[in-house]
């Protein structure tokens, strides 16, 4: 029965030279005997598969008549060559994965090799913090991951670490806990702790990457005649003037009161709010209004 190299390899037909190669170094460092989570049969498939789809003419042999193309004239996996092929040039991808050597070392093959020590896995931790505490840098305790998920020993447990969450942090920001990760493997040095910042939502306030938006409500006097308000921003309240005449919708910038280890900038919006005509005397007051200052805001319409 032929075999599927493409599917072993879990790409697609038309994959590319870099998707083939990526999609083999992948499982060749999973299934390497040498390896914890190996498995000498599935390592000879996948090298298989990666020698065959690799080489051009090959590739195209193998489209047309399937695994069994060698027998049409391609002259077999071996190349009296013995071994995995010999034609297929693995030396960079294992040469990666081992630090060089090739697939034994030059001791003698799977299994012999000397196991070489490899720093452990990262692992990422989602970490919520206010935008004030964005601002002005915080502290958390976080839980962790511990051990090596390849070991066919490893238990899921966790410990908890305390980390620092720096003055300017943004929306997805990674920061980087070195030698808090997975344990290495063979003596070697543990895997980091990725912490990416994700900020959580104000009732107030709303961030677009490092600046900062609020509205801000005025009533239709402050906006005719001009006042100085108070305007809430994530160091603390100030004071605002707002000139005369200003008119719902109007941008106004506060520099660098926004987020970032180089502030961006808050942004107010004006939103003119007009109070209800709750009494006969309010009414009576906004029909004064009507008469002495007559205005249409719709006569471009």
């Amino acid at each position: 029965m032929s075999k599927d190299y493409y599917a072993i390899l879990g790409v697609s037909r038309s994959a590319s030279d870099a998707e083939i190669k990526k999609a083999y170094r992948k499982m060749a460092a999973k299934y390497h005997p040498d390896k914890p989570t190996g498995d000498e049969a599935k390592f000879k498939e996948v090298s298989e598969a990666y020698e065959t789809l690799s080489d051009a003419e090959k590739r195209s042999m193998y489209d047309q008549f399937g695994s069994d193309y060698q027998q049409r004239g391609a002259g077999g996996f071996g190349g009296g060559q013995g071994g995995y092929g010999g034609a297929a040039d693995f030396s960079d991808i294992f040469g990666d994965m081992f630090g060089g050597g090739g697939f034994g070392g030059g001791q003698g093959g799977f299994g012999q090799q000397q196991a070489r020590p490899q720093k452990g896995e990262d692992q990422t931790v989602n970490v919520m913090v206010s935008l004030v505490e964005a601002v002005e840098g915080t502290e958390r305790t976080i839980n962790v991951q511990t051990g090596n998920p390849q070991s066919s020993s490893y238990s899921y447990d966790t410990k908890p670490i305390k980390v620092r969450i720096p003055a300017g942090v943004t929306q997805d920001q990674k920061i980087r806990v070195k030698g808090k990760g997975f344990t290495g493997f063979n003596g070697g040095p543990n895997g980091d702790v990725i912490i990416q910042i994700k900020l959580e939502k104000h009732p107030l306030f709303k961030v677009e990457g490092k600046d900062v938006f609020v509205d801000l409500p005025v009533t239709p006097w402050e906006a005719a005649l001009g006042a100085k308000v108070e305007i809430p921003t994530l160091k603390g309240k100030i004071k605002m003037a707002i000139a005369a005449g200003t008119q719902s919708g109007t941008k106004l910038r506060i520099k660098d009161r926004g987020l970032g280890a180089t502030p961006g900038n808050q942004y107010v919006i004006v939103q003119i709010h007009t109070p209800p005509a709750a009494t006969d005397e309010d009414k009576a007051l906004y029909e004064k209004m009507a008469q002495q200052m007559p205005f249409n805001p719709r006569a471009d319409y």
